[in-house]
C-alpha cells in the first residue's frame, strides 16, 4: 500500500470523525492559516512548560518565511480526537510520560498515518525521568528499536536554514537524559522515510523560551532550527 502525504491523512481522518459541529467550524477556521501550533495535554506529568517558546517560534516563521501563520498556541490533550487533525504537534515536559489507553491510541494513529510531533525533553540535566519514561513509552508503542539518532546529513538540517554540522547546542545543556552526557544529536520515528516524530534532549524548549534579540551570550537566533523543523513538517 503506498503511504498516504500528511495531508492525505488529515483529510481521511476529518471525513473519519463524523464532523461535529466544534470540528466543523474549527477547521472552517483554520483554513486562512498554513501553520498552526498545538501543544499537546498529558494526564501523567507537567506538560505545559516554557510558556513563551511558542510565540516565539511562531515569531520566528512571520520573519523568516511567508508562511500564513495563526499566532495564538493551540493546546489539546492527546485524547482528544481534534488532535488527529493538527499538521503539528508539540510535547515536552520535567515529569512522568505514561499514556493512559486513550492517550496511547491517539498519539499511535497520529505518528504512524501522517501526522509530526516533536518532543522536547525539559528534565535533562536532573533525573532523567521525562526522557526514561518516553523512551520507555515509543518502545512498548513502536517497538525497542524504532527511536533511532537522525545523521547530520538528515533533510530537516537543510529544510530553509542550513545546519550542515546537525543540530546546534543549547545553552541549557548539561547533561542530556540525565546520563551525564551531552548528546550531539537528535532522535526521530521514521515511516518509509517520513520523520513523524522528532526527539530532542537539548532543552530547546527553554532557549527558545527566550528572546534571543536580549541576550548577549546568544550569537544568532536560536530558534533559526524550530523554522527547519516547522518548514520541514
Amino acid at each position: 500500500m503506498t503511504p498516504m502525504t500528511r495531508a492525505e491523512f488529515l483529510r481521511t481522518i476529518l471525513a473519519g470523525l463524523a464532523l461535529a459541529p466544534f470540528t466543523r467550524r474549527a477547521h472552517a477556521g483554520e483554513a486562512a492559516y498554513d501553520f498552526w501550533f498545538t501543544r499537546l495535554m498529558y494526564e501523567s506529568g507537567d506538560w505545559d512548560v516554557d510558556a513563551r517558546m511558542p510565540s516565539n517560534l511562531l515569531d520566528a516563521l512571520i520573519q523568516y518565511t511567508s508562511l500564513r501563520v495563526d499566532t495564538r498556541e493551540r493546546v489539546l490533550p492527546v485524547a482528544d480526537p481534534r488532535m488527529l487533525t493538527q499538521p503539528f504537534c508539540y510535547l515536552a515536559g520535567h515529569k512522568l510520560v505514561e499514556f493512559n489507553p486513550d492517550e496511547r491510541r491517539n498519539f499511535e494513529r497520529y505518528v504512524r498515518n501522517g501526522g509530526f510531533v516533536l518532543v522536547d525533553d525539559c528534565n535533562h540535566d536532573i533525573d532523567g525521568l521525562f526522557a526514561k519514561s518516553f523512551e520507555a513509552q515509543m518502545a512498548a508503542i513502536f517497538g525497542k528499536t524504532a527511536l533511532k539518532k537522525l545523521p547530520n546529513s538528515h533533510p530537516l538540517y537543510s529544510s530553509f536554514f542550513k545546519f550542515p554540522d546537525g543540530p546546534p547546542a543549547t545553552t541549557f545543556e548539561l547533561n542530556g537524559w540525565g546520563d551525564d552526557l551531552v548528546h550531539d544529536y537528535l532522535k526521530g520515528i521514521e515511516f518509509d522515510g517520513r520523520l513523524g516524530l522528532l526527539y530532542s534532549n537539548k532543552d530547546y524548549g527553554c532557549e527558545w523560551d527566550y528572546d534571543w534579540r536580549n541576550k548577549r551570550f546568544l550569537a544568532e537566533d536560536n530558534t533559526k532550527l524550530g523554522v527547519n523543523i516547522v518548514m520541514y513538517a
